[in-house]
């Protein structure tokens, strides 16, 4: 389908001049990253903009580095980029599984993570994993430099805290000093290049901390903070995993759609639960699926 809609485009070579035209055409311009859902929008109609604004010749914004226990993500590296990082292999593997179950192959050699997190929507595969990695968004704008954490950053279904003007810089997190293991389950109606009906990502630390966060259960992904203090120091025993299933009606608010019911989301997510924990604690003693399996 051809793009209709007329509007200007411009890529620019630095972050100041990116700044300078988003501030000056505000909610008119649309930033232009992977572009695997923006052109889609424009081809669809859904957007009309001013103006593109094109960051792929910004340099620096496609780095994945690490100093410390600090990650940082620039706002161009795609999901194909943090499959092939051997720092995110080694140091972050739940980027690496979460990675390999977004769409395609050709989708993830362009799609962002930070345009992941950017269009918002609730069944967005980033979301669960950087809600459990506790990120920080790092934001740039017209007033300066401002960093939002990620449980504040979904606002709702496609919306977030950038306002007009402001550009997404990178992600920001860091490892836990302690030993951990992590798993991301991710339900589709099949194989291949489809959204989540449910996500689940888990990450647990050497002494049994909890890091659980959803996707596809409501508004926004959403992290599990009273699921995570009723389990805090077990192990995923029989009863243990009672406990925690029944947290899940108290933590999220799914609904029947086109792609699944009520009923069978909130099913599906029992099962994937107990499967993430059992993987994540699995994988923090040295055993378990290599990451990247799927589990289910």
């Amino acid at each position: 389908m051809p793009i209709a809609h007329e509007f200007d485009y411009v890529k620019p070579a630095s972050l100041d001049e990116a700044i300078a035209v988003l501030a000056e055409h505000g909610e008119g311009a649309r930033v232009l990253a992977g572009g695997t859902d923006v052109v889609a929008l424009l081809r669809n109609g859904a957007i009309a903009p001013e103006v593109v604004v094109d960051v792929k010749g910004i340099e620096g914004l496609a780095d994945i580095q690490s100093a410390g226990d600090r990650l940082f993500i620039g706002p161009l590296v795609t999901f194909s980029d943090l499959i092939e990082s051997e720092l995110i292999r080694k140091r972050f593997p739940l980027f690496y599984e979460m990675a390999v179950k977004v769409a395609s192959k050709g989708i993830r050699n362009r799609a962002t993570i930070v345009g992941n997190i950017c269009s918002a929507v609730p069944s967005c595969d980033a979301g669960p994993v950087l809600l459990v990695y506790e990120a920080r968004v790092l934001i740039l704008g017209p007033g300066g430099e401002r960093t939002v954490h990620i449980d504040e950053w979904f606002t709702g279904p496609k919306k977030t805290d950038l306002q007009s003007g402001e550009l997404v810089v990178g992600l920001e997190m860091s490892s836990s000093v302690q030993v951990c293991g992590g798993s991301y389950v991710k339900l589709g109606r099949y194989r291949g290049e489809d959204l989540a009906q449910v996500s689940v990502a888990v990450l647990v630390s050497s002494d049994y901390e909890y890091h659980v966060a959803f996707g596809a259960v409501g508004p926004t992904p959403v992290r599990a903070r009273k699921l995570e203090a009723a389990i805090k120091g077990d192990k995923p025993t029989d009863e243990m995993l009672e406990v925690a299933r029944k947290f899940i009606v108290r933590e999220t608010s799914p609904i029947t759609d086109i792609r699944a019911t009520v009923e069978y989301r909130v099913h599906m997510l029992e099962v994937m639960l107990e499967r993430g924990i059992r993987a994540a604690v699995a994988r923090l003693n040295g055993g378990g699926p290599e990451y990247g399996t799927r589990h289910i």
